[in-house]
């Protein structure tokens, strides 16, 4: 994606004065392991609560390459404001040796660590996964065991990490990587990282891009009961990637608004239902890990499309991640230092 920036609405400094949080910040972000935790997964759930992607930096070839390079104050801001959690997509792929021991570079784990470590300095819950891993979903028989080596090394890596780290299998399964081949490839991921990290919750998301057409061939292990549900939503798509570069034809949707219509939001909440209705068959918790619409819409509508999305989630105690912080799809521009003031009451909505 591409960076663009966005008017000058607020500064960050003149919101923090509303609403700033109060948070820890620990020198040593490494916590008690889980085993000492006492909450269930729908506690953990909380935990993840209102949050933000940091999208366009760590999930690019290499950080910076689409615009965004992570700065320590963006998790200070991100609390700041009061959201709960960040999630960090990460392009582990691009780091790593194509051949066996697929070894990920020391140097990339570090960076990982520094961003994990800066969103528990400031107790924020962080997630992070395995994000853009083209070649897996064209032939995934050739990249299976090279995924798996990567969930060994990364579950390794952060077994001793505090339980406000959760793990995110694989974002968006879609293309070769079916619906049914997606429900071994995760099984076997799960069983990998349950060897060092028997108490990590863990999101699993949905084939066919995350959306939520395939959550009917979805097969969780039966002996799981730290999973969450992850699911994202983009529709109605031609209203939420009007004018996206890389979306063949989506100039012609310019222009395309959202009123929060009855029809439009009951066509939203009837799809939220299906998945409120699934988890609660499956007693799992639910978060919604991606949700937005591009900076090419206009604010009003994408105001109240983020407010009805949000709206469902609290009323249904879904945790959600936006998408995302400060780039196309943002809330904030780094440059300015300045927030989408409406967009982000939008999102954490106690606060206006």
């Amino acid at each position: 994606m591409t960076h663009y920036r966005y008017p000058l609405i607020i500064s960050f400094l003149f919101i923090s004065s509303f609403f700033i949080t109060s948070c820890k910040n620990d020198s040593n972000p490494v916590e008690p392991s889980e085993t000492e935790f006492q909450g269930d997964v729908f506690v953990k759930n909380r935990l993840l609560g209102k949050g933000i992607n940091l999208g366009n930096a760590l999930e690019a070839p290499n950080e910076g390459d689409w615009g965004v390079t992570l700065q320590a104050e963006y998790f200070s801001i991100i609390k700041g404001v009061g959201f709960n959690s960040v999630r960090i997509p990460i392009k582990w792929s691009a780091h790593a040796l194509q051949t066996a021991p697929y070894t990920i570079e020391s140097r990339f784990f570090q960076r990982v660590d520094w961003a994990i470590n800066e969103a528990l300095k400031n107790n924020l819950a962080v997630i992070i996964n395995i994000h853009h891993y083209e070649e897996i979903m064209q032939n995934p028989s050739a990249h299976k065991e090279r995924f798996l080596a990567l969930w060994e090394q990364i579950a390794e890596h952060y077994k001793g990490y505090s339980f406000k780290l959760f793990f995110e299998i694989l974002n968006e399964p879609n293309s070769n990587l079916t619906p049914q081949l997606w429900n071994t490839y995760l099984a076997e991921a799960l069983e990998i990282i349950r060897k060092t990290n028997p108490n990590r919750t863990v999101l699993v998301g949905l084939a066919d891009w995350g959306g939520t057409g395939s959550l009917n061939q979805l097969t969780l292990p039966s002996n799981e009961n730290n999973i969450i549900l992850s699911f994202h939503y983009y529709n109605p798509f031609q209203f939420t990637h009007q004018g996206a570069e890389w979306v063949s034809g989506s100039n012609a949707w310019l222009g395309t608004k959202w009123n929060g219509s009855v029809s439009e939001m009951v066509a939203i909440e009837n799809e939220f239902n299906k998945v409120i209705a699934w988890a609660a068959s499956k007693k799992i918790p639910v978060n919604l890990g991606e949700f937005g619409a591009y900076y090419k819409a206009d604010i009003d509508s994408r105001v109240r499309w983020t407010s009805y999305i949000v709206q469902l989630c609290i009323e249904n105690n879904i945790s959600y991640n936006y998408w995302e912080f400060c780039a196309g799809f943002g809330i904030y521009d780094r440059n300015t230092k300045r927030f989408i003031e409406s967009l982000l009451f939008a999102l954490i909505p106690q606060a206006s």
